[in-house]
């Protein structure tokens, strides 16, 4: 099963970095094939068209699954997703499996990826399957609401990705 993780903080090598790698492996058991962080895509996310942000585009396209993760920043995903994602062309996720993972403070925001995040994957042609993941940034990692969420998560990724489909893939 491949996946990517595409991850919209403005610090580099973030624990959203790692919140977001960590639930694409529990997912699918293994690293992501592909892993964005965006912020290394820099000014080119200013110009629209910029090759290096279609190709970084184009490589999460053809994926059984990709994570978006993003810090939770004045009760929303990042500007720089926002940035990223504005780049995506219409219907440029069509039918791709798409989770929304958010971090933050507190639980006050814990609503961002269903309410905030997940409506931008759908209007972009994404599939979200499952319910956002909203983790408390600095113990995201033990979280039992993780685990929990994943078990979920799996199967309605089981149910999109048919055992034909990802035996034909060459992982």
């Amino acid at each position: 099963m491949k996946s990517a993780v595409v991850v919209g903080n403005p610090k580099a090598k973030s624990r959203t970095l790692d919140a977001g790698i960590l639930v694409a492996q529990k997912l699918s058991g293994r690293m992501p094939d592909v892993v964005i962080d965006v912020i290394d895509l820099g000014a080119d996310l200013l110009e629209f068209g910029n090759a290096r942000v279609a190709a970084a585009i184009q490589s999460i396209q053809g994926m059984d699954f990709v994570v978006f993760a993003s810090p939770t920043y004045k009760a929303t995903y990042t500007g720089l997703l926002k940035l990223f994602l504005d780049q995506v062309p219409q219907n440029g996720l069509l039918d791709i499996t798409s989770f929304a993972v958010m971090l933050g403070a507190g639980p006050a925001h814990a609503m961002a990826p269903d309410l905030l995040l997940k409506p931008v994957l759908v209007e972009l042609g994404a599939v979200c399957p499952a319910a956002g993941l909203y983790l408390i940034d600095k113990s995201f990692a033990e979280d039992p609401r993780l685990d929990a969420w994943v078990a979920r998560a799996k199967q309605s990724l089981r149910k999109i990705v048919t055992p034909s489909q990802d035996s034909m893939r060459t992982d």
